[in-house]
Protein backbone atom coordinates (compact mmCIF):
# COMPACT_ATOMS: atom_id res chain seq x y z
CA UNK A 1 0.00 0.00 0.00
CA UNK A 2 1.23 3.73 -0.54
CA UNK A 3 0.83 5.53 2.84
CA UNK A 4 2.65 8.76 3.59
CA UNK A 5 2.67 9.77 7.36
CA UNK A 6 3.19 13.84 7.39
CA UNK A 7 3.93 16.03 4.74
CA UNK A 8 7.49 16.34 5.73
CA UNK A 9 8.32 13.04 4.24
CA UNK A 10 6.26 13.77 0.85
CA UNK A 11 8.16 17.14 0.41
CA UNK A 12 11.59 14.79 1.42
CA UNK A 13 10.71 12.30 -1.29
CA UNK A 14 10.24 14.50 -3.63
CA UNK A 15 13.28 16.41 -3.02
CA UNK A 16 15.05 13.11 -4.06
CA UNK A 17 13.35 13.08 -7.16
CA UNK A 18 14.86 14.07 -10.60
CA UNK A 19 12.80 16.72 -13.01
CA UNK A 20 9.99 15.20 -14.44
CA UNK A 21 10.83 14.26 -17.94
CA UNK A 22 8.62 11.71 -20.97
CA UNK A 23 10.24 8.62 -21.09
CA UNK A 24 9.71 5.56 -23.43
CA UNK A 25 6.64 4.08 -22.86
CA UNK A 26 6.51 0.97 -22.31
CA UNK A 27 3.40 -1.53 -21.87
CA UNK A 28 2.39 -5.27 -22.19
CA UNK A 29 1.02 -6.85 -25.51
CA UNK A 30 -2.52 -7.45 -23.53
CA UNK A 31 -2.69 -3.55 -22.65
CA UNK A 32 -2.08 -3.09 -26.09
CA UNK A 33 -4.08 -5.46 -27.88
CA UNK A 34 -7.33 -4.39 -25.73
CA UNK A 35 -6.46 -0.51 -26.68
CA UNK A 36 -7.46 -1.68 -29.75
CA UNK A 37 -9.83 -3.42 -29.16
CA UNK A 38 -11.14 -0.78 -27.34
CA UNK A 39 -9.78 1.50 -30.19
CA UNK A 40 -12.32 -0.13 -32.79
CA UNK A 41 -15.56 -0.64 -30.36
CA UNK A 42 -15.31 3.36 -29.78
CA UNK A 43 -15.38 4.20 -33.55
CA UNK A 44 -18.31 2.14 -33.56
CA UNK A 45 -20.09 3.18 -30.67
CA UNK A 46 -19.11 7.47 -31.13
CA UNK A 47 -20.32 7.26 -34.59
CA UNK A 48 -23.65 6.26 -32.56
CA UNK A 49 -23.85 8.47 -29.65
CA UNK A 50 -22.21 11.94 -31.30
CA UNK A 51 -25.09 12.15 -33.60
CA UNK A 52 -27.84 11.63 -30.59
CA UNK A 53 -27.74 14.84 -29.24
CA UNK A 54 -29.01 16.58 -32.57
CA UNK A 55 -30.42 13.79 -33.92
CA UNK A 56 -33.08 13.64 -30.81
CA UNK A 57 -33.23 17.02 -29.59
CA UNK A 58 -32.96 19.37 -32.71
CA UNK A 59 -34.37 16.82 -35.24
CA UNK A 60 -36.66 14.86 -33.06
CA UNK A 61 -37.64 18.05 -31.21
CA UNK A 62 -37.01 16.10 -27.67
CA UNK A 63 -37.09 18.47 -24.46
CA UNK A 64 -33.81 18.83 -22.92
CA UNK A 65 -35.33 16.67 -20.05
CA UNK A 66 -36.01 14.04 -22.16
CA UNK A 67 -32.75 14.13 -23.47
CA UNK A 68 -31.89 14.02 -19.87
CA UNK A 69 -33.32 10.86 -19.23
CA UNK A 70 -31.96 8.75 -22.39
CA UNK A 71 -28.46 10.46 -21.98
CA UNK A 72 -28.37 9.67 -18.46
CA UNK A 73 -29.49 5.76 -19.30
CA UNK A 74 -26.86 5.65 -21.59
CA UNK A 75 -24.43 6.66 -18.94
CA UNK A 76 -25.86 4.68 -15.94
CA UNK A 77 -27.96 1.84 -16.94
CA UNK A 78 -25.02 -0.42 -16.59
CA UNK A 79 -24.70 0.31 -13.10
CA UNK A 80 -25.76 -3.68 -11.89
CA UNK A 81 -24.63 -5.86 -14.80
CA UNK A 82 -21.27 -4.00 -13.90
CA UNK A 83 -20.95 -5.33 -10.36
CA UNK A 84 -22.33 -8.91 -11.63
CA UNK A 85 -19.71 -8.90 -14.13
CA UNK A 86 -16.89 -7.82 -11.79
CA UNK A 87 -17.92 -10.34 -9.54
CA UNK A 88 -17.92 -13.22 -11.57
CA UNK A 89 -14.75 -12.07 -13.31
CA UNK A 90 -13.02 -12.31 -9.72
CA UNK A 91 -14.56 -15.88 -9.02
CA UNK A 92 -14.11 -17.62 -12.11
CA UNK A 93 -10.90 -15.64 -13.26
CA UNK A 94 -12.49 -15.78 -16.44
CA UNK A 95 -11.81 -12.29 -17.45
CA UNK A 96 -11.41 -12.27 -20.97
CA UNK A 97 -14.03 -14.40 -21.83
CA UNK A 98 -16.82 -12.25 -19.72
CA UNK A 99 -15.50 -9.15 -21.70
CA UNK A 100 -15.76 -11.52 -24.96
CA UNK A 101 -19.43 -11.87 -23.60
CA UNK A 102 -19.94 -7.92 -22.94
CA UNK A 103 -18.22 -6.89 -26.78
CA UNK A 104 -20.02 -9.44 -28.45
CA UNK A 105 -23.83 -8.18 -27.23
CA UNK A 106 -22.41 -4.53 -27.97
CA UNK A 107 -21.64 -5.70 -31.77
CA UNK A 108 -25.31 -7.24 -32.10
CA UNK A 109 -27.09 -4.29 -30.77
CA UNK A 110 -25.63 -2.41 -33.59
CA UNK A 111 -28.44 -4.03 -35.82
CA UNK A 112 -31.53 -2.89 -33.60
CA UNK A 113 -30.41 0.60 -34.40
CA UNK A 114 -30.76 -0.91 -38.22
CA UNK A 115 -34.61 -1.90 -37.25
CA UNK A 116 -36.13 0.84 -34.53
CA UNK A 117 -35.96 3.84 -37.42
CA UNK A 118 -36.73 7.26 -35.90
CA UNK A 119 -38.88 6.14 -33.04
CA UNK A 120 -36.66 7.62 -30.34
CA UNK A 121 -38.66 5.50 -26.95
CA UNK A 122 -37.00 2.27 -29.03
CA UNK A 123 -34.29 3.83 -29.96
CA UNK A 124 -33.68 4.32 -26.45
CA UNK A 125 -34.32 0.62 -25.65
CA UNK A 126 -31.80 -0.04 -28.00
CA UNK A 127 -29.13 2.43 -26.07
CA UNK A 128 -30.40 1.20 -22.75
CA UNK A 129 -29.08 -2.44 -24.02
CA UNK A 130 -25.84 -1.45 -25.69
CA UNK A 131 -24.90 0.21 -22.62
CA UNK A 132 -25.65 -3.01 -20.32
CA UNK A 133 -23.00 -4.37 -22.59
CA UNK A 134 -20.85 -1.87 -21.80
CA UNK A 135 -20.90 -2.70 -18.27
CA UNK A 136 -20.35 -6.58 -19.01
CA UNK A 137 -17.22 -5.65 -20.35
CA UNK A 138 -16.14 -2.49 -18.71
CA UNK A 139 -14.64 -3.84 -15.24
CA UNK A 140 -13.45 -6.89 -16.82
CA UNK A 141 -11.30 -5.70 -18.80
CA UNK A 142 -9.96 -2.63 -16.52
CA UNK A 143 -9.07 -5.29 -14.71
CA UNK A 144 -7.05 -6.77 -17.21
CA UNK A 145 -5.03 -3.95 -17.87
CA UNK A 146 -4.43 -3.59 -14.03
CA UNK A 147 -3.42 -7.16 -13.35
CA UNK A 148 -1.17 -6.91 -16.54
CA UNK A 149 0.91 -3.91 -15.78
CA UNK A 150 3.45 -2.63 -13.03
CA UNK A 151 2.34 -1.29 -9.99
CA UNK A 152 4.53 1.92 -10.36
CA UNK A 153 2.96 2.39 -13.98
CA UNK A 154 -0.60 1.95 -13.68
CA UNK A 155 -1.39 5.42 -14.71
CA UNK A 156 0.39 5.19 -18.08
CA UNK A 157 -0.86 1.60 -19.05
CA UNK A 158 -4.36 2.83 -18.59
CA UNK A 159 -3.43 5.97 -20.38
CA UNK A 160 -1.82 4.14 -23.10
CA UNK A 161 -4.75 1.97 -23.50
CA UNK A 162 -7.38 5.22 -23.15
CA UNK A 163 -5.02 7.00 -26.18
CA UNK A 164 -6.14 4.49 -28.47
CA UNK A 165 -9.40 4.35 -26.87
CA UNK A 166 -9.67 7.92 -27.89
CA UNK A 167 -8.06 7.63 -31.19
CA UNK A 168 -11.45 5.42 -32.14
CA UNK A 169 -13.48 8.26 -30.06
CA UNK A 170 -12.23 10.67 -32.85
CA UNK A 171 -12.10 8.47 -35.75
CA UNK A 172 -15.67 7.50 -35.04
CA UNK A 173 -17.55 10.73 -35.36
CA UNK A 174 -15.77 11.63 -38.61
CA UNK A 175 -16.59 8.73 -39.90
CA UNK A 176 -20.14 9.89 -39.02
CA UNK A 177 -19.64 13.66 -39.94
CA UNK A 178 -18.20 12.59 -43.61
CA UNK A 179 -21.22 9.95 -43.73
CA UNK A 180 -24.01 12.65 -42.97
CA UNK A 181 -21.81 15.02 -45.40
CA UNK A 182 -22.25 12.83 -48.23
CA UNK A 183 -25.35 11.50 -47.59
CA UNK A 184 -27.16 13.91 -45.45
CA UNK A 185 -29.79 11.90 -42.87
CA UNK A 186 -28.42 8.54 -44.04
CA UNK A 187 -28.13 7.19 -40.42
CA UNK A 188 -28.64 3.39 -41.97
CA UNK A 189 -25.38 4.04 -43.45
CA UNK A 190 -23.80 5.16 -39.86
CA UNK A 191 -25.01 1.78 -38.26
CA UNK A 192 -23.89 -0.20 -40.53
CA UNK A 193 -20.43 0.63 -40.64
CA UNK A 194 -20.60 1.10 -36.93
CA UNK A 195 -21.41 -2.49 -36.66
CA UNK A 196 -18.54 -3.28 -39.26
CA UNK A 197 -15.80 -1.72 -36.46
CA UNK A 198 -17.11 -3.43 -33.17
CA UNK A 199 -16.91 -6.82 -34.88
CA UNK A 200 -12.82 -5.93 -35.76
CA UNK A 201 -12.65 -5.07 -32.20
CA UNK A 202 -13.89 -8.30 -30.99
CA UNK A 203 -11.53 -9.91 -33.74
CA UNK A 204 -8.83 -8.17 -31.86
CA UNK A 205 -10.13 -9.38 -28.39
CA UNK A 206 -10.98 -12.45 -29.25
CA UNK A 207 -7.53 -13.60 -31.36
CA UNK A 208 -4.71 -12.09 -28.85
CA UNK A 209 -5.48 -11.24 -25.79
CA UNK A 210 -5.01 -13.76 -22.91
CA UNK A 211 -6.18 -14.04 -19.06
CA UNK A 212 -3.75 -12.40 -17.11
CA UNK A 213 -1.62 -14.82 -14.54
CA UNK A 214 -2.76 -13.25 -11.20
CA UNK A 215 0.05 -15.28 -9.21
CA UNK A 216 2.69 -13.42 -10.67
CA UNK A 217 0.98 -9.93 -10.76
CA UNK A 218 3.20 -7.04 -9.26
CA UNK A 219 0.08 -5.96 -7.20
CA UNK A 220 -0.28 -9.26 -5.36
CA UNK A 221 1.64 -7.09 -2.02
CA UNK A 222 -1.63 -5.18 -2.09
CA UNK A 223 -3.92 -7.46 -0.05
CA UNK A 224 -5.19 -7.25 3.16
CA UNK A 225 -3.22 -6.34 6.05
CA UNK A 226 -5.09 -9.58 7.74
CA UNK A 227 -2.90 -11.64 5.62
CA UNK A 228 -4.25 -13.64 2.14
CA UNK A 229 -6.39 -12.40 -0.49
CA UNK A 230 -10.19 -12.02 0.39
CA UNK A 231 -12.19 -14.51 -1.09
CA UNK A 232 -13.97 -13.01 -4.11
CA UNK A 233 -18.28 -13.12 -2.70
CA UNK A 234 -20.98 -10.54 -2.90
CA UNK A 235 -20.45 -9.52 0.59
CA UNK A 236 -16.36 -9.00 0.49
CA UNK A 237 -17.31 -6.89 -2.77
CA UNK A 238 -20.02 -4.43 -0.96
CA UNK A 239 -17.59 -4.66 1.89
CA UNK A 240 -14.58 -2.19 -0.03
CA UNK A 241 -16.95 0.75 0.51
CA UNK A 242 -15.97 0.39 3.89
CA UNK A 243 -12.60 0.12 3.65
CA UNK A 244 -10.28 2.67 5.11
CA UNK A 245 -8.54 3.14 2.26
CA UNK A 246 -11.09 2.61 -1.08
CA UNK A 247 -13.99 3.50 0.45
CA UNK A 248 -13.07 7.56 0.55
CA UNK A 249 -12.38 7.05 -3.47
CA UNK A 250 -15.36 5.42 -3.61
CA UNK A 251 -17.28 8.25 -2.27
CA UNK A 252 -14.80 10.76 -4.23
CA UNK A 253 -15.42 9.72 -7.59
CA UNK A 254 -19.28 9.30 -6.81
CA UNK A 255 -19.73 13.06 -5.28
CA UNK A 256 -17.23 14.46 -8.28
CA UNK A 257 -19.63 12.84 -10.77
CA UNK A 258 -22.83 14.02 -9.47
CA UNK A 259 -21.46 17.73 -10.16
CA UNK A 260 -19.95 16.70 -13.95
CA UNK A 261 -22.64 17.79 -16.74
CA UNK A 262 -22.13 15.68 -18.88
CA UNK A 263 -20.65 15.75 -22.77
CA UNK A 264 -23.64 15.72 -24.98
CA UNK A 265 -25.05 18.77 -22.72
CA UNK A 266 -21.84 20.54 -23.01
CA UNK A 267 -21.60 20.02 -26.71
CA UNK A 268 -25.43 21.37 -26.91
CA UNK A 269 -24.08 24.36 -24.95
CA UNK A 270 -21.61 25.41 -27.28
CA UNK A 271 -23.98 25.16 -30.15
CA UNK A 272 -26.09 27.05 -28.92
CA UNK A 273 -23.46 29.31 -28.01
CA UNK A 274 -21.49 29.39 -31.06
CA UNK A 275 -25.18 28.79 -33.51
CA UNK A 276 -22.85 27.12 -36.32
CA UNK A 277 -24.48 24.79 -38.83
CA UNK A 278 -25.71 21.35 -36.92
CA UNK A 279 -23.95 19.01 -39.42
CA UNK A 280 -20.57 19.83 -37.49
CA UNK A 281 -21.92 18.56 -34.17
CA UNK A 282 -19.92 15.28 -34.46
CA UNK A 283 -16.53 17.42 -35.05
CA UNK A 284 -16.87 18.61 -31.23
CA UNK A 285 -16.54 15.21 -30.05
CA UNK A 286 -13.62 14.42 -32.29
CA UNK A 287 -11.75 18.14 -31.17
CA UNK A 288 -12.38 16.58 -27.66
CA UNK A 289 -11.18 13.58 -28.60
CA UNK A 290 -8.10 14.69 -29.98
CA UNK A 291 -6.55 16.74 -26.64
CA UNK A 292 -7.50 13.76 -24.47
CA UNK A 293 -5.51 11.43 -27.45
CA UNK A 294 -2.27 13.63 -27.24
CA UNK A 295 -2.54 14.17 -23.33
CA UNK A 296 -3.65 10.70 -22.08
CA UNK A 297 0.20 8.76 -22.09
CA UNK A 298 1.95 12.08 -20.67
CA UNK A 299 -0.26 12.96 -18.25
CA UNK A 300 -0.70 9.47 -17.35
CA UNK A 301 3.18 9.19 -16.78
CA UNK A 302 3.10 12.68 -14.74
CA UNK A 303 0.74 11.02 -12.69
CA UNK A 304 2.85 8.09 -11.82
CA UNK A 305 5.52 10.45 -11.40
CA UNK A 306 4.24 13.27 -9.41
CA UNK A 307 1.34 11.82 -7.74
CA UNK A 308 -2.48 10.20 -8.77
CA UNK A 309 -4.21 12.43 -6.48
CA UNK A 310 -2.37 16.02 -7.16
CA UNK A 311 -3.10 15.10 -11.31
CA UNK A 312 -6.59 14.02 -10.78
CA UNK A 313 -7.55 16.83 -8.56
CA UNK A 314 -6.50 19.39 -11.16
CA UNK A 315 -8.03 17.88 -13.91
CA UNK A 316 -11.33 18.68 -11.74
CA UNK A 317 -10.03 22.53 -11.14
CA UNK A 318 -9.65 22.24 -15.15
CA UNK A 319 -13.45 21.45 -15.47
CA UNK A 320 -14.75 24.02 -12.98
CA UNK A 321 -12.81 26.78 -15.92
CA UNK A 322 -15.01 24.93 -18.61
CA UNK A 323 -17.81 25.82 -16.77
CA UNK A 324 -16.42 29.36 -15.92
CA UNK A 325 -16.02 29.81 -19.92
CA UNK A 326 -19.11 28.82 -20.52
CA UNK A 327 -20.51 31.63 -18.46
CA UNK A 328 -18.76 34.04 -19.56
CA UNK A 329 -20.12 36.31 -22.71
CA UNK A 330 -19.30 34.75 -25.59
CA UNK A 331 -16.79 36.17 -28.07
CA UNK A 332 -16.58 34.06 -30.42
CA UNK A 333 -14.94 30.49 -32.18
CA UNK A 334 -11.52 31.28 -30.12
CA UNK A 335 -13.69 30.94 -26.92
CA UNK A 336 -15.13 27.51 -27.72
CA UNK A 337 -11.80 26.44 -28.77
CA UNK A 338 -10.18 26.57 -25.71
CA UNK A 339 -13.05 25.23 -23.85
CA UNK A 340 -13.08 22.34 -26.42
CA UNK A 341 -8.82 21.76 -25.19
CA UNK A 342 -9.43 22.20 -21.67
CA UNK A 343 -12.17 19.68 -21.44
CA UNK A 344 -9.92 17.36 -23.17
CA UNK A 345 -7.40 17.89 -20.57
CA UNK A 346 -10.21 17.26 -17.77
CA UNK A 347 -10.94 13.71 -19.16
CA UNK A 348 -7.10 13.19 -19.90
CA UNK A 349 -6.19 14.02 -15.92
CA UNK A 350 -8.88 12.12 -14.51
CA UNK A 351 -11.09 8.76 -15.97
CA UNK A 352 -7.89 6.61 -16.29
CA UNK A 353 -6.01 8.07 -13.24
CA UNK A 354 -8.83 7.15 -10.61
CA UNK A 355 -8.59 3.67 -12.23
CA UNK A 356 -5.01 3.35 -11.46
CA UNK A 357 -5.82 4.66 -7.65
CA UNK A 358 -8.54 2.40 -7.21
CA UNK A 359 -5.62 -0.38 -8.54
CA UNK A 360 -3.30 0.07 -6.17
CA UNK A 361 -6.11 0.40 -3.00
CA UNK A 362 -7.80 -3.08 -3.86
CA UNK A 363 -6.82 -6.82 -3.07
CA UNK A 364 -6.00 -8.69 -6.45
CA UNK A 365 -8.49 -11.20 -5.21
CA UNK A 366 -11.15 -8.35 -5.47
CA UNK A 367 -9.85 -5.91 -8.30
CA UNK A 368 -12.30 -6.79 -11.00
CA UNK A 369 -15.22 -6.58 -8.16
CA UNK A 370 -13.85 -3.16 -6.70
CA UNK A 371 -13.26 -1.39 -10.36
CA UNK A 372 -17.05 -2.37 -10.74
CA UNK A 373 -17.82 -0.99 -7.72
CA UNK A 374 -16.55 2.73 -8.60
CA UNK A 375 -17.55 2.75 -12.34
CA UNK A 376 -21.04 1.49 -11.08
CA UNK A 377 -20.74 4.60 -8.37
CA UNK A 378 -19.70 6.84 -10.82
CA UNK A 379 -21.86 6.35 -13.42
CA UNK A 380 -25.48 6.25 -11.16
CA UNK A 381 -24.19 9.49 -9.92
CA UNK A 382 -23.57 10.94 -13.83
CA UNK A 383 -27.53 9.57 -14.62
CA UNK A 384 -28.63 11.66 -12.39
CA UNK A 385 -26.59 14.74 -12.93
CA UNK A 386 -27.92 14.25 -16.65
CA UNK A 387 -31.37 14.43 -15.12
CA UNK A 388 -30.82 17.11 -12.92
CA UNK A 389 -28.98 19.00 -15.51
CA UNK A 390 -32.04 18.33 -18.21
CA UNK A 391 -34.38 19.50 -15.56
CA UNK A 392 -32.61 22.47 -14.66
CA UNK A 393 -32.01 23.41 -18.20
CA UNK A 394 -35.70 22.79 -18.70
CA UNK A 395 -37.05 24.81 -15.81
CA UNK A 396 -34.36 27.78 -15.69
CA UNK A 397 -32.72 27.91 -18.91
CA UNK A 398 -29.02 26.74 -19.38
CA UNK A 399 -27.16 29.36 -17.33
CA UNK A 400 -28.89 28.23 -14.39
CA UNK A 401 -28.09 24.99 -14.97
CA UNK A 402 -24.24 25.38 -15.55
CA UNK A 403 -24.41 28.11 -12.57
CA UNK A 404 -25.78 25.58 -10.00
CA UNK A 405 -23.34 22.69 -11.76
CA UNK A 406 -20.33 24.81 -11.55
CA UNK A 407 -20.93 25.66 -8.13
CA UNK A 408 -21.08 21.45 -6.69
CA UNK A 409 -18.45 21.06 -8.87
CA UNK A 410 -16.23 23.60 -6.77
CA UNK A 411 -17.97 21.84 -3.08
CA UNK A 412 -17.63 18.42 -4.49
CA UNK A 413 -13.53 19.25 -5.57
CA UNK A 414 -12.65 20.65 -2.21
CA UNK A 415 -14.02 17.60 -0.48
CA UNK A 416 -12.29 15.68 -2.80
CA UNK A 417 -8.46 17.90 -1.47
CA UNK A 418 -9.80 17.31 1.97
CA UNK A 419 -10.30 13.48 1.32
CA UNK A 420 -7.08 13.29 -0.13
CA UNK A 421 -5.34 15.03 2.75
CA UNK A 422 -6.85 13.67 5.58
CA UNK A 423 -4.53 11.12 7.59
CA UNK A 424 -7.47 9.09 8.70
CA UNK A 425 -8.68 8.16 5.49
CA UNK A 426 -5.14 6.71 4.35
CA UNK A 427 -5.77 7.98 0.69
CA UNK A 428 -1.97 8.56 0.23
CA UNK A 429 0.26 9.65 -3.02
CA UNK A 430 1.87 7.31 -5.22
CA UNK A 431 5.31 7.17 -4.47
CA UNK A 432 7.08 5.33 -7.28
Amino acid sequence: MYQIENSGQVLRTRDKRPPFRLSRVRVSQTVLMLGLTSMFTDISAEMVSTILPMYLVLNLHLSPLAFGVIDGLYLGAAAIVRLVSGFLADRSHRHKEIAVAGYALSALSRLGLLLVGGVWTLLASVVLIDRLNKGIRTAPRDAMISLSSDRDNLATSFGVHRALDTAGAMIGPLIAFGLLTLTPGSYDSIFVVSLCAAVIGLGFLTLFVQNPSTATNEGADEREDAGGPPSPSLRAMLNLGRDSRFGPLLLIGAVLSLATVSDGFLYLTLQQRLDFNVGLFPLLYVATALIFMLLAIPIGQLADRIGRNQVFIGGYTVLIAVYALLLLPWYGVAQGIICLILFGAYYAATEDVLMALASVLLPEALRTSGLALLTTATNLARLAASVLFGLLWTWQGVSTAIWVFLAGLVIATILAAYLFASPRNRIAPHVA
